[in-house]
């Protein structure tokens, strides 16, 4: 599983393509092969996976059963609607489809953010104010976060 590091300003041209920094590059594993996948985030932002890491997610949503509920169906389908394969061409650049971009509501100014084994491609301004909580919010979504984790012990 990759682990990428870092937050990095970027702008997406006229056509929809993002550069990717090269701090960001270097990151990825060799084996990535200039395929990445690019998919809509929980939150009103994209998600980029290594190739690797996205097989890793669908492995772990196949491994839940379908019969088990129409909820675990659909939430399936949701989730991995709008995956699209996406190839860093020879200037590193990425095309994300329009579609996407509508999603997000990215036009120019936009912020790559490494969480874990994603990328997440957010809005300059959303992701500002996605930020902007005070210390005891904060303190409570890492309460809830520590409980959840232990929960999964």
């Amino acid at each position: 599983m990759t682990a990428f590091i870092g937050e990095y300003n970027c702008k997406l041209d006229e056509k929809g393509r993002l550069s990717i920094p090269s701090k960001l590059r270097g990151q990825f594993p060799e084996a990535a092969c200039n395929i990445l996948i690019v998919n809509r985030g929980f939150e009103k932002c994209l998600v980029l996976y290594t190739k690797e890491d996205w097989l890793d997610e669908t492995a772990k949503l196949n491994a839940v059963d379908d019969f088990m509920s129409p909820d675990i169906r659909r939430f399936k389908r949701i989730f991995t609607n709008g995956a699209n394969l996406v190839q860093i061409d020879n200037v590193q650049r990425v095309l994300i489809p329009k579609k996407l971009l509508e999603y997000a509501g990215l036009k120019s100014e936009v912020v790559l953010v490494a969480n874990g084994n994603k990328i997440e491609i957010w809005d300059e301004d959303l992701y500002t104010s996605e930020l902007n909580v005070d210390s005891t919010e904060l303190s409570q979504l890492a309460q809830l976060f520590h409980k959840e984790r232990n929960q999964g012990k």
